[in-house]
């Protein structure tokens, strides 16, 4: 990954919220060597030295209902190991990103952001945008000072280093280095090989023969009952990954499914008004037109999705789209449905055969200091985020306790990566035992590089619960590699905040219009002869060129020197 571009702000600016962020050595002892040449805090070491009173830090974190950060047993470890005592501002799941936006316009923010990626975050706008006004600091002495396993990431990750490196060559937040390999090829399809077994049927390869396999499920009543009950293939709308379209679309065009930009060389440009992208909605709407294709995979939620899959009388799913078969059908362990889907590799269409890939880290900052903070607790804080970026406090933050939620390998185990050695396997909860309240979870997933979770034991059987990492590992190994040369760096772009508003505004009407448009015309409400080229014009009116000019502005800057 290519370092990103120094744009101008105001130097001024810049030397305030320097001031406010850079903390002077108190006598805080720099981290100690441990395994592997990794560097982890030592206990105690969270304050400045100079008195033998708790950091008292103010967190603003999401939780869910099997979760009580106040009690949590790594919360009191982190508190003891670090000398801190934590101000919990909990809130849940729901309307979490509007939640943190009332309280920082409320100026009654805490010290500390920490939160679930995947729930909400920090955009990149956001960072540059609250750093202007002086609320979020950067935290690069912080890092220098007292951070080195964040800095080792930041130097051996230089994609992880360009998501969290600003323009101004300051860092005003982190994101988690998740590398999930299965997450970063999200369009799956698993088919019900089952079925296709009873039918007498080969894996398809081509969009073609995936259109007759379909078919078959339809006609053949492969569940044997005699009923035509069979949905030939559902998705949802509700995830990433679980989109019908773009599984499709990659054998016509690639189809990102987030932003739909394409590169052409150097050039970014937008793959929803190619004649290919015509001729990929013109194939999904022939498997929607005979009845291929569940009506509801347009409309329905993950709950709705998975009844189909789970279906209790008999089982109806023919194919499922997404990033793994548990999003649509139980897996794992005495499931009736979970071992009959298996992966279909990027089918050969017309014109490609692409796989929609995406860095599995996302950008966008999970751990943000405020000018509230002291810098006794800038310090705490960011030697507590350091330590979960050590495969140890990876381990103990995200996982739990040792013989409680997870163990050291028993001989014979094997990683989740043959050729990786073993690290941990977790412990099964058994039925009916209630959540430990041991870990944070995915909030303290900040270690998460492929080779760690490469080293994740994992059976054998990848069907069983205890095996259905390796199951994920090897079905993303049919898509690994088949994304295009060159894929736009979404998760590398940082757009000027001078255009931040405009490019946003037009992002959110451009792909609303896409999707939009997509639906209509699959389900025939809009005609794709007669309508298509309203439809490229009526692209063009939200501004596309502006849209575009902007993105290639900001991709131009990811393009230095390696």
């Amino acid at each position: 990954m290519k370092k990103t571009m120094t744009l101008l702000i105001s130097l001024m600016l810049v030397f305030s919220l320097v001031a406010a962020a850079c903390s002077k050595d108190k006598g805080g002892t720099a981290a100690s060597t441990g395994n592997g040449g990794k560097k982890a805090a030592a206990e105690g070491e969270g304050n400045t030295g100079q008195s033998e009173a708790p950091v008292k830090i103010s967190i603003f974190a999401q939780q869910n209902a099997d979760t009580d950060l106040k009690t949590n047993s790594f919360t009191k470890e982190a508190e003891k190991m670090f000398n801190i005592q934590f101000d919990w501002q909990t809130i849940p799941y729901d309307g979490a990103a509007e939640k943190r936006q009332i309280s920082l316009a409320s100026g009654d923010y805490p010290d500390l952001y920490m939160l679930i990626p995947w729930v909400d975050r920090f955009s990149q706008t956001d960072l540059l945008r609250f750093s202007q006004q002086g609320v979020v600091l950067p935290l690069n002495d912080l890092i220098d000072k007292y951070a080195p396993n964040i800095k080792a990431a930041l130097d051996q990750y230089p994609y992880y280093k360009a998501m969290n490196t600003a323009p101004d060559g300051y860092i005003y937040g982190l994101s988690q280095l998740v590398e999930c390999y299965h997450c970063s090829y999200p369009n799956k399809m698993w088919l019900n090989t089952k079925w296709l077994d009873k039918l007498d049927l080969k894996m398809p390869t081509t969009t073609d023969e995936f259109k007759a396999v379909l078919k078959a499920f339809k006609t053949k009543d492969p569940n044997g009952n005699g009923k035509a009950d069979e949905v030939p293939l559902s998705g949802s709308t509700e995830d990433y990954g679980v989109h019908i379209i773009p599984y499709f679309m990659n054998g016509f065009i690639y189809d990102d499914d987030r932003t739909y930009l394409m590169l052409d060389g150097d050039k970014v440009d937008i793959a929803a008004n190619k004649p290919e992208w015509k001729e990929g909605l013109d194939f999904v709407k022939s498997l929607y037109d005979e009845g291929l294709i569940d009506p509801g995979a347009f409309t329905q939620n993950a709950e709705a999705y998975k009844k189909i899959g789970d279906n209790a009388e008999t089982q109806i799913l023919g194919a499922g789209v997404g990033m793994h078969p548990a999003i649509f059908v139980s897996t794992g362990d005495d499931t009736p449905y979970g071992a009959d889907y298996n992966p279909v590799a990027p089918l050969q269409g017309p014109k490609a055969s692409y796989a929609t890939y995406n860095y599995p880290s996302d950008p966008g900052a999970s751990f943000v200091l405020t000018n509230k903070a002291s810098e006794e607790a800038q310090i705490a804080a960011i030697k507590l985020v350091d330590y979960m970026m050590t495969p140890e406090g990876n381990l103990r933050a995200n996982f739990g306790e040792e013989g409680l939620d997870w163990r050291k390998p028993a001989e014979g185990e094997k990683a989740i990566n043959d050729a990786t050695a073993p690290f941990f396997t977790t412990i099964q909860m058994k039925k009916d035992e209630k959540p430990h309240n041991s870990s944070w979870g995915a909030m303290a997933q900040y270690y998460n590089p492929k080779e760690y979770r490469d080293s994740w034991v994992a059976a054998d059987d990848i069907y069983s619960s205890a095996g259905y990492e390796r199951r994920l590992q090897q079905a993303t190994e049919l898509y690994d590699g088949k994304q295009p040369e060159n894929v736009f760096p979404h998760w590398a772009i940082w757009v000027d905040p001078a255009t931040a508003d405009e490019a946003a505004m037009m992002k959110t009407n451009i792909k609303d219009y896409i999707d939009q448009n997509a639906l209509q015309f699959v389900t025939g409400a809009k005609d794709l002869n007669k309508d298509w080229d309203a439809y490229v014009k009526g692209l063009d009116n939200l501004n596309l060129k502006r849209y575009l000019e902007i993105m290639q502005a900001a991709y131009d800057g990811t393009k230095g020197d390696d």
